[in-house]
């Protein structure tokens, strides 16, 4: 799993940064998750990470994730759990069985983590004013997870993801992704 888990750790410490970049006063400000502020946003960031680093790590937690509120250092909870998370998925082969909702291979879930991270990575970046640090290479290992992951019954109303978007015809992997998620990938400010 070294490449993917690669890719995981690049995208996990450049979600990091971004969330070390959010200003006190954003932590109000909308972002392009339906039904997500800044810090919404943030907590889920965390939250969530933390729970696939208790995953990777075969740690079960009892923390609900939706639950989860960040502290004086979202950033170093961030750094902290990205480190438990990739360190995880490193110690064990790609098709070892991980407990999430589900029995998944780990391979699955590093996938699901990358359309995670770069997803809300890029709605932090823009919610923000900070530039959207993914590559190309992050973007479409994301895209591939998605398309192999993301059924239809989890979009539309009142779901987990919208509809998927038709992207611009010249738009970057990154682009590309948003629209897969169903988010404008390049909203009007």
């Amino acid at each position: 799993m070294s490449k993917e888990t690669d890719l995981l750790e690049s995208v996990l410490n450049k979600t990091t940064t971004l969330v070390a970049g959010v200003r006190p006063d954003q932590a109000s400000s909308p972002t392009p998750c339906p039904g997500y502020d800044v810090q919404t946003l943030v907590n889920h960031i965390v939250g969530w990470l933390r729970t696939f680093a208790a995953t990777a790590t075969d740690s079960p937690s009892d923390e609900d994730p939706a639950a989860f509120r960040v502290g004086d250092d979202p950033a170093g909870q961030c750094a902290e759990a990205a480190e438990r998370a990739v360190a995880g998925f490193r110690s064990g082969p790609d098709d070892r069985p991980v407990q999430m909702s589900s029995t998944l291979p780990a391979s699955m879930v590093v996938g699901m983590m990358l359309m995670e991270y770069v997803g809300h990575g890029w709605d932090l970046a823009t919610a923000t004013g900070q530039p959207v640090p993914y590559s190309d290479d992050e973007a479409e290992a994301a895209l591939a997870a998605g398309h192999a992951t993301l059924k239809p019954e989890y979009r539309g109303p009142d779901k987990t993801f919208g509809f998927e978007l038709e992207p611009p015809a010249d738009a970057t992997a990154v682009e590309r992704l948003v629209a897969f998620l169903g988010r404008n990938p390049r909203p009007s400010r």
